[in-house]
């Protein structure tokens, strides 16, 4: 039982990473691109109305699917279909409901929220991606019942679909609104996020339909009599997933911190209207998005915990627990650490490789993007273990150290981001700190209420030792291929191949992750088989 629940876990966190990590290179696609057509003064406007949508939807994206896939596998688990099911529908027609809220809620609140954050010319971006939340929690409930039956290919595609849609109609109405004003521009971009979602819905829709034949049977022939009320699986849905709402909206909620103190901070200390909207559009519309990809392998990690903890502690499988626990920590460290440091090392080629058309901006967002990769590893570890404090059912304590992160965030912004030496870099020290404090608090949390104890050597040295030597390895390469003449953008994406290679081939002869591990992975036994056959393990 242990070792096939680790290999359902590996699988599924292999393939929400996958699609996580697709779906944030699409992003990339999207805001470099974006960035360079309308500049950090169209990013500012956008960055206005993006955090507030993230905000607002991140409980129909992330805290629903979770609750509902814990729902689910506890059920499923126990052998209990039709109640499994039961979740499905009555989670549907409620986040129905709060879609229709939300959307009309921003739309005729769109005015007065970005007059309060200082920034009008964000009004027209704010209308149109209400819609979006409308359509996006009714996704989130199919999400949620695959990942509750451990199944994550209908999640993946779903994703693929919603931003494949919203990066093409996104950047089509911006190349094509710039000519009116960046914040008519701003508004087209915002809108290809609420365009998505109609394809997103679509996609899993067929899905469900070609396997509904099946999932019926399994519903039609649990034969249990017991069934929970309509009103105690609804209180029971909105208990779990508004903490765990909280737990793992970690990046999403830092933002709402930099929206809340930067911008009039930034004023505080002399900066205009324009300055400031500038500074904040290359914090968050430049480096925060490359801080995005770990975030998103962070998350996927997250929530494929949930329901793998849950099960495993449905059926009181000790082996299991631990197991998964222990994996899950030591991958968010595998995950972390290289992107860290690899961020560290080359912020500014990274900047200026992604916005060659807006170059003194880039170099600026660069200062910015350097300290955020320190805060990375900690905001994996806090993500992971966020996930295992929900599959254990206890979520609350996740919130509270989103609370205490946020408080930390905030202060810290707010002090280091009125020194002028500092300005918006200030607010970046503010969310590594945040990070930081969420990553410690659920990681000690965790080992409380489990009583599991790490390796150090497995989950902590290894992970670390390849991360400094690839470090290293990074700073030669690039300055190396400076030396010999080499362009700063092919020395970039070169040296990123060497950073890949270099801890890809460490974490296997440090048996970090072995090849057993390795293999099982979606497509993994020929990744294995390569493995061998290079000696890297």
């Amino acid at each position: 039982m242990a070792e096939t629940t680790k290999k359902s876990f590996l699988k599924s966190a292999a393939i929400l990473g996958v699609a996580g990590l697709l779906v944030q290179i699409m992003g990339a696609i999207f805001r470099i691109p974006l960035g360079n057509i309308i500049g950090d003064e169209g990013m500012g406007y956008y960055q206005t109305a993006y955090p507030v949508y993230v905000a607002l939807l991140v409980f129909s994206t992330n805290g629903a699917p979770a609750a509902i896939s814990k729902m689910t596998s506890e059920r499923i688990a126990t052998g209990h279909y039709r109640e499994a099911h039961r979740v499905f529908r009555l989670s549907f027609e409620l986040m129905a409901v709060f879609g229709l809220v939300l959307s009309v809620g921003l739309a005729v609140f769109a005015k007065p929220i970005v007059g309060y954050f200082g920034d009008p010319g964000a009004y027209y971006a704010m209308l149109t991606i209400a819609p979006a939340l409308l359509f996006v929690p009714i996704m989130a409930v199919f999400r949620g019942y695959f990942q509750g039956m451990q199944e994550m290919g209908p999640t993946a595609t779903s994703q693929l679909t919603e931003q494949a849609v919203r990066v093409i109609v996104g950047l089509t109405l911006a190349i094509v609104l710039v000519k009116r004003g960046l914040p008519i521009a701003a508004a087209g971009a915002t809108l290809g996020t609420s365009i998505g979602p109609v394809f997103g819905i679509l996609a899993i829709y067929i899905i469900y339909m070609k396997r509904r034949a099946h999932i019926m049977e399994n519903v039609n022939a649990d034969k249990s009599t017991e069934e929970e009320s309509r009103g105690s699986i609804l209180k029971t849905l909105a208990l779990i997933a508004i903490p765990i709402t909280i737990g793992v909206s970690i990046l999403p909620v830092m933002n709402i911190g930099d929206l809340v103190v930067v911008m009039r901070r930034l004023q505080d200390i002399g900066y205009t209207t324009a300055e400031s909207n500038a500074l904040y559009g290359q914090l968050t519309g430049m480096a925060i998005p490359v801080v995005n990809v770990p975030m998103a392998l962070a998350l996927s990690m997250a929530l494929a915990m949930v329901p793998a903890v849950a099960a495993a502690s449905a059926a009181k499988d000790e082996k299991a627990l631990a197991g998964n626990i222990k994996l899950g920590m030591r991958t968010a460290m595998i995950i972390g650490v290289p992107c860290s440091l690899g961020i560290v090392a080359i912020a500014e080629p990274i900047m200026t490789l992604l916005y060659p058309l807006q170059h003194d901006s880039a170099v600026s967002a660069a200062a910015c993007l350097a300290i955020l990769g320190v805060g990375v590893v900690f905001l994996c570890i806090g993500q992971t273990m966020a996930g295992v404090l929900q599959g254990l059912g206890r979520p609350g304590v996740a919130v509270w150290s989103l609370v205490i992160g946020f408080i930390v965030k905030c202060v810290s912004s707010y002090i280091l981001t009125g020194i002028p030496a500092l300005n918006v870099t200030g607010a970046a020290w503010g969310s590594v700190l945040g990070f930081l404090s969420i990553g410690v608090f659920n990681f000690i949390a965790a080992g409380r209420i489990t009583g599991i104890r790490h390796e150090a050597g497995l989950t902590f040295v290894r992970p670390v030792t390849a991360g400094v030597i690839m470090f290293a390895a990074v700073k030669l390469s690039f300055f190396a291929l400076g030396k010999i003449g080499i362009g700063s953008t092919l020395s970039t994406l070169i040296t990123l191949c060497v950073a890949v290679a270099v801890y890809g081939a460490l974490i296997l002869k440090l048996k970090a992750v072995t090849v057993d591990e390795l293999a099982t992975f979606p497509k993994g036994e020929a990744l294995a088989k390569l493995v061998r056959k290079l000696h890297l393990a």
